[in-house]
Protein backbone atom coordinates (compact mmCIF):
# COMPACT_ATOMS: atom_id res chain seq x y z
CA UNK A 1 0.00 0.00 0.00
CA UNK A 2 2.84 2.33 0.42
CA UNK A 3 3.16 4.39 -2.69
CA UNK A 4 6.91 5.24 -1.94
CA UNK A 5 10.14 3.35 -0.80
CA UNK A 6 10.62 5.56 1.92
CA UNK A 7 9.98 3.78 5.65
CA UNK A 8 6.19 4.94 7.07
CA UNK A 9 6.60 7.48 9.80
CA UNK A 10 4.03 8.46 11.96
CA UNK A 11 4.44 12.03 12.02
CA UNK A 12 2.89 11.83 8.47
CA UNK A 13 -0.15 10.48 9.36
CA UNK A 14 -3.38 12.08 10.80
CA UNK A 15 -6.01 10.20 12.91
CA UNK A 16 -9.33 12.26 11.66
CA UNK A 17 -12.85 11.45 11.38
CA UNK A 18 -13.87 9.21 8.70
CA UNK A 19 -15.58 10.94 4.64
CA UNK A 20 -17.35 9.31 1.88
CA UNK A 21 -13.96 9.99 0.47
CA UNK A 22 -12.28 7.34 2.41
CA UNK A 23 -14.91 3.98 1.58
CA UNK A 24 -12.75 2.34 -1.36
CA UNK A 25 -9.29 2.86 0.95
CA UNK A 26 -10.82 1.39 4.09
CA UNK A 27 -12.23 -1.49 1.91
CA UNK A 28 -8.45 -1.87 0.39
CA UNK A 29 -6.83 -1.45 3.87
CA UNK A 30 -9.76 -4.55 5.27
CA UNK A 31 -9.68 -6.68 2.52
CA UNK A 32 -5.66 -6.43 2.59
CA UNK A 33 -5.66 -7.08 6.48
CA UNK A 34 -8.41 -10.45 5.90
CA UNK A 35 -6.10 -12.03 2.73
CA UNK A 36 -3.12 -12.21 5.35
CA UNK A 37 -5.03 -14.67 7.23
CA UNK A 38 -6.84 -16.10 3.51
CA UNK A 39 -9.67 -14.71 4.00
CA UNK A 40 -11.60 -11.85 2.25
CA UNK A 41 -13.34 -8.68 2.77
CA UNK A 42 -17.59 -9.85 3.05
CA UNK A 43 -19.34 -6.71 1.71
CA UNK A 44 -22.51 -8.87 1.56
CA UNK A 45 -22.29 -9.82 5.33
CA UNK A 46 -20.02 -9.01 8.22
CA UNK A 47 -18.65 -5.77 6.16
CA UNK A 48 -21.94 -4.43 4.52
CA UNK A 49 -21.56 -1.37 7.41
CA UNK A 50 -18.80 -0.28 5.19
CA UNK A 51 -20.98 0.79 2.31
CA UNK A 52 -22.70 3.31 3.89
CA UNK A 53 -20.57 4.08 6.88
CA UNK A 54 -22.66 7.28 8.02
CA UNK A 55 -25.65 5.10 8.13
CA UNK A 56 -24.28 2.58 10.83
CA UNK A 57 -21.77 5.10 13.06
CA UNK A 58 -22.93 8.01 14.47
CA UNK A 59 -20.94 10.89 13.60
CA UNK A 60 -17.39 11.44 15.29
CA UNK A 61 -17.47 7.35 15.89
CA UNK A 62 -15.48 6.15 12.77
CA UNK A 63 -11.97 7.20 12.48
CA UNK A 64 -9.12 7.10 9.79
CA UNK A 65 -5.93 7.06 9.95
CA UNK A 66 -4.47 8.30 7.11
CA UNK A 67 -1.23 9.95 5.04
CA UNK A 68 -1.32 11.10 1.50
CA UNK A 69 -4.62 10.71 0.68
CA UNK A 70 -4.63 6.57 1.87
CA UNK A 71 -6.16 5.12 4.49
CA UNK A 72 -3.48 2.82 6.89
CA UNK A 73 -5.74 2.20 9.87
CA UNK A 74 -9.34 2.79 11.14
CA UNK A 75 -11.05 2.11 14.17
CA UNK A 76 -14.64 2.83 15.49
CA UNK A 77 -17.33 2.77 18.42
CA UNK A 78 -20.76 2.12 18.53
CA UNK A 79 -22.99 2.01 21.69
CA UNK A 80 -23.77 -1.68 22.72
CA UNK A 81 -27.71 -1.75 21.74
CA UNK A 82 -28.83 -3.48 24.96
CA UNK A 83 -26.71 -1.09 27.55
CA UNK A 84 -25.97 2.09 26.93
CA UNK A 85 -23.45 2.54 28.87
CA UNK A 86 -21.49 -0.16 27.03
CA UNK A 87 -19.26 0.39 23.82
CA UNK A 88 -18.14 -1.66 21.52
CA UNK A 89 -14.95 -1.44 19.48
CA UNK A 90 -15.17 -1.84 15.88
CA UNK A 91 -13.02 -1.63 12.94
CA UNK A 92 -9.45 -1.84 14.60
CA UNK A 93 -7.07 -1.79 11.44
CA UNK A 94 -3.99 -1.28 10.82
CA UNK A 95 -1.73 -1.85 7.90
CA UNK A 96 0.76 -4.35 8.19
CA UNK A 97 3.58 -1.45 7.72
CA UNK A 98 2.40 0.63 10.96
CA UNK A 99 2.33 -2.28 13.16
CA UNK A 100 4.51 -2.23 16.19
CA UNK A 101 4.76 1.25 15.60
CA UNK A 102 2.59 3.03 18.11
CA UNK A 103 -0.06 3.82 15.26
CA UNK A 104 -2.69 0.96 16.67
CA UNK A 105 -1.80 2.75 20.32
CA UNK A 106 -2.92 5.96 18.96
CA UNK A 107 -6.33 4.71 17.65
CA UNK A 108 -6.99 2.41 21.11
CA UNK A 109 -6.10 5.75 22.98
CA UNK A 110 -8.64 7.28 20.82
CA UNK A 111 -11.36 4.92 21.49
CA UNK A 112 -10.57 5.05 25.30
CA UNK A 113 -10.21 8.73 25.52
CA UNK A 114 -13.73 8.95 23.48
CA UNK A 115 -15.27 5.91 25.35
CA UNK A 116 -14.43 7.82 29.04
CA UNK A 117 -15.75 10.90 26.95
CA UNK A 118 -19.19 9.37 26.47
CA UNK A 119 -19.26 8.24 29.75
CA UNK A 120 -19.10 4.48 29.05
CA UNK A 121 -18.35 2.30 32.33
CA UNK A 122 -16.95 -0.52 29.61
CA UNK A 123 -15.78 -1.09 26.61
CA UNK A 124 -16.22 -4.52 24.46
CA UNK A 125 -14.82 -6.21 21.44
CA UNK A 126 -14.98 -9.47 19.29
CA UNK A 127 -11.67 -10.34 17.46
CA UNK A 128 -11.37 -13.01 14.97
CA UNK A 129 -9.50 -16.03 16.71
CA UNK A 130 -6.71 -15.67 14.06
CA UNK A 131 -5.66 -12.31 14.87
CA UNK A 132 -3.14 -13.44 17.51
CA UNK A 133 -1.26 -10.39 17.30
CA UNK A 134 -4.32 -8.37 17.95
CA UNK A 135 -5.04 -10.34 21.35
CA UNK A 136 -1.40 -9.45 22.67
CA UNK A 137 -2.24 -5.82 21.64
CA UNK A 138 -5.48 -5.94 23.68
CA UNK A 139 -4.09 -7.82 26.19
CA UNK A 140 -1.65 -4.98 26.34
CA UNK A 141 -3.60 -2.31 26.81
CA UNK A 142 -5.86 -3.61 29.43
CA UNK A 143 -8.34 -5.81 28.00
CA UNK A 144 -9.13 -8.86 29.38
CA UNK A 145 -10.17 -12.26 27.42
CA UNK A 146 -13.57 -12.93 28.67
CA UNK A 147 -13.28 -16.30 27.71
CA UNK A 148 -16.46 -16.27 25.33
CA UNK A 149 -15.93 -17.53 21.54
CA UNK A 150 -18.83 -17.25 19.00
CA UNK A 151 -18.94 -18.76 15.55
CA UNK A 152 -19.88 -16.38 12.89
CA UNK A 153 -20.84 -17.17 9.48
CA UNK A 154 -21.37 -13.88 7.98
CA UNK A 155 -18.42 -13.51 6.20
CA UNK A 156 -16.88 -15.20 3.63
CA UNK A 157 -15.65 -17.94 5.29
CA UNK A 158 -16.92 -18.82 8.24
CA UNK A 159 -14.80 -17.89 11.50
CA UNK A 160 -14.73 -17.69 15.43
CA UNK A 161 -14.56 -14.79 16.85
CA UNK A 162 -13.07 -14.25 21.17
CA UNK A 163 -14.48 -11.37 23.28
CA UNK A 164 -12.49 -8.98 25.06
CA UNK A 165 -13.43 -6.09 27.66
CA UNK A 166 -12.26 -2.99 29.66
CA UNK A 167 -13.74 -1.79 32.49
CA UNK A 168 -13.19 1.85 33.47
CA UNK A 169 -13.08 3.10 37.03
Amino acid sequence: MNKTSEPLRSESFQLRPVTPADKDGIITLIDAIFREYGDEIFLDGADSDLLDIAAHYEPGMFMVYAGDDEVFGTVALQYDKDDASVVLLRRMYLNATLRGTGAGQQLINWALSKSVELGARRMELWTDTRFERAHFFYEKMGFTDSGEVRSMDDGAMPYEEFMYFKDFQ
